[in-house]
């Protein structure tokens, strides 16, 4: 294995958020090869002074840690255990860092695989959002070996604030999956407290200055309402938040819990979806509430939903 290779790293979807972090390892310095379906994603990283390869198995031909930040079970499949993907070019020793938000099943299935030609894996969804990533602040829940974990260490630093290694591979993603629940349905429950307020004759400034201080606070309430103020509705795809919702409710039924309130949510998401929010910040969700209850909030009244 030649020095340089050893040296760099290979980064796999440079999407919304996969962009950013690929922005900040550059920043930090680090040797990068890099594959996007997108020639302009390319294009960017190749003026930050990155190695675009020509796909998956190129990147793995160039890198010794490969991380992957793609949207899906089945594209997280593609780039790393089928045809063409990082397990054609990886040699033993190598390791695979799944940064997606996909199923922990999908995961452990490709760590598995990959282990049969001595490559490593570990897993590590982020939380931080959009904002998180190209600031460098993302929060990663880790699942692996322990060595694995700190091998990765100086990939890790110039793209999170924390890293949480909470267990074996599987562990990081039920723990992002867990903590995207209890987000996904007080973001509902957001837009829900701030129509009711509106209706009832409160300014929605003063709704989100107070709950701050209150007992009903949360990140969702906070994120949400701001954004509603601001008619803001540019930032994680809603399709995204639907496809991790959907993978929430299939870790409770794997393991037998019944998700109420989360089953409930993902149906408003999608009447989201539906109405063809999907490729905008779930926020724009409260466009729906506005039109049912005749009442715009925040902005101007021309920004009602028609």
């Amino acid at each position: 294995m030649s020095a340089e290779r050893t040296r760099t790293v290979g980064f796999i979807g440079l999407g919304q958020m996969g962009m950013g972090m690929a922005r900040n390892l550059a920043k930090g310095g680090l040797s990068l090869a890099v594959y996007d379906i997108d020639p302009d994603r390319n294009a960017e990283m190749a003026a930050l002074g990155a190695s675009v390869a020509e796909g998956p198995a190129d990147v793995a031909r160039q890198a010794s840690i490969v991380i992957t930040m793609v949207d899906t079970n089945e594209q997280s499949q593609d780039v790393i255990t089928r045809p063409g993907g990082i397990i054609d070019a990886a040699c033993p020793g190598d390791i695979v860092m799944c940064m997606s938000t996909i199923d922990p099943v999908t995961v452990r299935q490709m760590h598995d695989r990959l282990a049969e030609s001595g490559v490593r894996m570990i897993e590590a969804p982020v939380v931080g959002m959009i904002r998180g990533a190209v600031n460098g602040t993302l929060r990663a829940y880790v699942g692996g070996a322990p060595e694995d974990v700190a091998a990765c260490a100086h990939v890790f630093e110039p793209m999170t604030e924390e890293v949480i290694h909470v267990g074996g591979i599987g562990q990081g993603l039920a723990m992002k999956l867990i903590n995207n629940m209890l987000y996904h349905v007080s973001s509902i429950a957001a837009i829900e407290a701030m129509m009711l307020g509106v209706k009832a004759g409160l300014d929605p400034q003063v709704i989100k200055d107070v709950i701050g201080r209150s007992t009903g606070n949360s990140a969702a309430f906070q994120y949400r309402a701001d954004r509603m103020i601001r008619r803001d509705f540019n930032g994680v795809r809603l399709d995204i938040s639907v496809k991790d919702m959907e993978l929430e409710l299939s870790l409770g039924k794997s393991f037998g819990v019944p998700l109420i309130l989360p089953a409930a949510a993902l149906q408003v998401f999608r009447m989201g979806s539906a109405a063809g929010m999907g490729s905008e910040d779930a926020t724009a969700i409260v466009r729906i509430y506005e039109q049912i209850c005749g009442t715009i909030i925040g902005g101007a009244p021309a920004e009602a939903a028609e």
